[in-house]
């Protein structure tokens, strides 16, 4: 076990939080007031996270903290203390989350072995509006206006292999998918090329806290941010007025320049993932799960 002193561990903590924190403060401000950010509120909200657990720092497995205390590194979050040494046990911590590790890790597997594929075009946004019902973000006006976004969706191949963004498809557009995705099927349907796929990666590290380390995080957490920046520029919203240049993917130099920033978050995403994988490696999480 690598040991930090009070000094190392209480520096690391304090970079972290001042990181995370300016996100957390304007979502409880926006929350204040009454107020939406379109962008920022995604990672929020579809994530169901909260400010507080944000904030919490953690080293992962295998580093001891000198003068660490119950205060911020709980027995029932899997902490132990041997001296005045607090550290992350993981049978402890594996021990109280049983149920879904090993699905998980399947998961980030399997999708990090499967070839990325760059033809969705980030249609998925346009089937979430394909009934003029479902518009979920009305403080945005739609680029094209219902019915060009609608002949958007019936005049390209949508090809969304992401099933927590095809459930939000609108039902009468979820037919027209090349394939009917399930949340049991992802393990087979997911795709490193996915924006969403690769956003998603933020969502297993908060899953998995205190087990990640905060540097995995925080890491996560920007890939998570410039993907759904992304996502919105493409989609059929007119981002324009936030100061976003749109993606305009009805375009053949829009479809393009949309590709080549999928493949780079793809790019970015792969190492991340490989790190996140590593920590479900330990022997204890693979018995326990």
């Amino acid at each position: 076990m690598e040991i930090y002193t009070e000094d190392q561990w209480k520096a690391e903590r304090e970079c972290y939080q001042a990181e995370i924190r300016p996100w957390v403060e304007r979502r409880r401000e926006r929350r204040s007031r009454g107020l939406k950010h379109p962008f920022e509120d995604f990672l929020w909200e579809y994530y169901a996270l909260r400010g507080g657990r944000m904030l919490q720092w953690s080293p992962g497995a295998g580093i001891g903290l000198v003068g660490g205390g119950e205060d911020l590194f709980p027995e029932k979050e899997g902490y132990a203390q041997q001296g005045d040494v607090r550290y992350l046990d993981p049978f402890l911590w594996a021990a109280k989350r049983k149920n879904g590790l090993r699905w998980i890790r399947n998961l980030l597997i399997q999708t990090q072995n499967r070839a990325p594929v760059y033809a969705c075009l980030g249609l998925h946004e346009w089937a979430m509006v394909y009934e003029e019902k479902d518009v979920r973000h009305p403080q945005l006006p739609l680029r094209l206006g219902h019915v060009e976004t609608r002949n958007m969706v019936e005049s390209m191949p949508l090809q969304c292999t992401h099933f927590d963004a095809f459930r939000f498809f609108s039902e009468s557009a979820k037919p027209l998918n090349a394939t009917t995705l399930s949340s049991e099927g992802s393990p087979q349907q997911e795709q490193p090329g996915c924006l969403h796929a690769n956003m998603d990666l933020y969502k297993w590290c908060m899953k998995l806290q205190p087990l990640v380390p905060s540097s995995l995080v925080i890491d996560c957490f920007h890939l998570a941010w410039r993907a759904r920046e992304i996502d919105m520029r493409a989609s059929p919203y007119d981002v324009s007025s936030m100061g976003y240049e749109p993606i305009c993917i009805e375009t053949p130099a829009g479809r393009k320049s949309y590709v080549a920033l999928q493949k780079k978050i793809s790019e970015e995403a792969r190492p991340l993932r490989a790190r996140l994988i590593e920590v479900l490696e330990l022997d204890v999480v693979l018995a326990a799960g």
